[in-house]
């Protein structure tokens, strides 16, 4: 399947219902500086400044689903705690239907902390994490309450996705009476299994989505070529009258294996791989709305390895959503274009960039004949931070700035050329006059403007300054100016002859 039919595969993805049962985790992150050593003992001092909640497990499976506009129901418990109310008021927030998420008077929520220090310029680093949480199974009366609702919630779903984190939620009762109803059902269940040998609990389900080291572990074999993963794949098949089995094999990609076939390897691209929490997820997330919408397996193994890769590219766990996979399977057959982004993508970028502790700069103009000067502004910039954003008029804006004959060239071939500069790692259109809410989006570590400004006068000065940021002026190379080559190419045309 080229890249072409994939994104034709993608665009069919609609909004299909997903029920999640599994265990729902809560994630907080603890932030600050760690550049001490503590005088009582020698562990590292962390100067907390900030903190943030994020879902976890079967609970991040449901945010990416919403990221993907699927609906969904979680089903899982949570303790009668602080922490339980947050994971719930997180999944309300996100759109999740959480009506089947029970509280156990018996154990806690299950909650991570991770504490995460900056030292310099260096990333930000985690230096400790701290788990609360209990792994024994659910009372048989949350077991009964659980059991009742997801099977009841099966009648209006199109796909079952099942997280187990082995937290106590996925007991074998639960498992096998679940599969069993949607079977009779013809609802396909997808899952995620526990770590371990015990995957006889998930006997009769679809699809089986286990990592290498999780499939050498059950099987007892070692995984190291694709026709090594078929082999293991088919002996789950067999074993656990499967339909189909994923082995993701990291570097590698993933093998499709289905029941009496061959293994399909789909290797993954080349990336930066900046943190691969939360990539199982998302590979969950994406086979289920892909499968859930009527897309065949190999279409949906395609669209989840695509998927993952953009989740390793971010710090911690994150949500991707459809314009961001679209964008990234545009990419393939339109050079350059992932680098250009939207307002809402450009922010979510920047809150990224951020996160990796990297120095965003943010510069500006309509670009219109991109010529020598503007090539060593935009390099100029670019040696001011790590990043370099550049702002570009939309053909509307710049008419209104420059005139009704102006630009001469599109907005999107402006936005394509700026793209194909090393120098620039992305290009936001704006439609407004100035780029201030451009500016407030990115919330720049540097705006970067021609030196024939006052650093006063410049759009965003106030806004960038206020929270710390820098505002510097770029040399400008005398004598280069669109307006200028525009004027000396219509001086150079020859008169036009008067007619005879």
């Amino acid at each position: 399947m080229n890249n072409e039919s994939l994104l034709a595969a993608f665009q069919r993805l609609g909004s299909p219902k997903v029920l999640v049962l599994g265990d729902l985790i809560l994630d907080r992150y603890t932030y600050g500086d760690a550049e001490r050593v503590s005088q009582e003992s020698p562990v590292i001092v962390l100067r907390a400044d900030s903190h943030e909640l994020r879902l976890g497990g079967a609970a991040n499976v449901c945010n990416m689903l919403r990221g993907l506009e699927c609906e969904v129901i979680a089903a899982g418990v949570v303790g009668p705690d602080a922490a339980g109310a947050d994971l719930v008021n997180l999944l309300q927030q996100a759109g999740v239907d959480a009506s089947l998420c029970l509280t156990d008077s018996s154990r806690p929520t299950t909650l991570k902390e991770r504490f995460v220090g900056r030292a310099g310029a260096r990333h930000p680093s985690q230096i400790l994490r701290v788990d609360h949480e209990t792994t024994d199974a659910v009372s048989g009366e949350i077991e009964e309450q659980l059991l009742y609702g997801v099977v009841n919630a099966l009648e209006q779903c199109d796909i079952v996705l099942i997280s187990d984190y082995a937290k106590g939620v996925c007991t074998p009762p639960i498992l096998q009476t679940l599969i069993r109803h949607a079977n009779e059902r013809g609802v396909p269940v997808l899952v995620d299994p526990m770590k371990g040998r015990d995957f006889g609990r998930y006997r009769g389900a679809d699809m089986i989505k286990a990592n290498r080291i999780e499939t050498e572990t059950c099987t007892g074999r070692k995984i190291r070529t694709p026709d090594e993963a078929a082999a293991a794949g088919q002996e789950l098949c067999a074993a656990l009258q499967l339909e189909s089995v994923i082995v993701t094999l990291d570097r590698d990609g993933m093998a499709l294996v289905e029941k009496g076939g061959a293994a399909t390897l789909f290797p993954t691209e080349a990336r930066s791989v900046y943190d691969i929490t939360g990539a199982g997820d998302m590979v969950l997330a994406m086979l289920g709305a892909a499968i859930g919408s009527g897309l065949s397996r190999a279409e949906a193994v395609r669209l989840a390895n695509v998927a993952a890769g953009l989740e390793v590219e971010k710090i911690g766990v994150a949500v991707i959503p459809l314009d961001e996979i679209e964008a990234e399977l545009t990419a393939h057959h339109q050079p350059g274009s992932r680098k250009i982004l939207s307002l809402e993508q450009i922010a979510r970028q920047s809150d990224e960039l951020r996160r990796r502790g990297q120095r965003i700069v943010f510069t500006n103009g309509c670009f219109d004949l991109l010529h020598y000067g503007h090539v060593t502004n935009l390099n100029e910039a670019s040696r001011m931070g790590d990043i370099l954003v550049v702002g570009l008029n939309s053909d509307e804006s710049v008419s209104r700035l420059k005139g009704p004959e102006r630009p001469v060239i599109s907005q999107n071939e402006r936005a394509a050329m700026l793209a194909a500069l090393s120098c620039v790692d992305y290009v936001a259109i704006f439609d407004q006059d100035t780029p201030l809410e451009l500016i407030q989006a990115i919330r720049p570590h540097v705006l970067a403007k021609g030196g024939d400004y006052k650093a006063e006068s410049i759009v965003g000065y106030d806004f960038v300054t206020s929270y710390g940021g820098e505002v510097r002026l770029i040399n400008l190379v005398e004598g280069k100016s669109t307006t200028d080559i525009i004027r000396r190419v219509a001086e150079a045309q020859p008169p036009r002859r008067a007619a005879a």
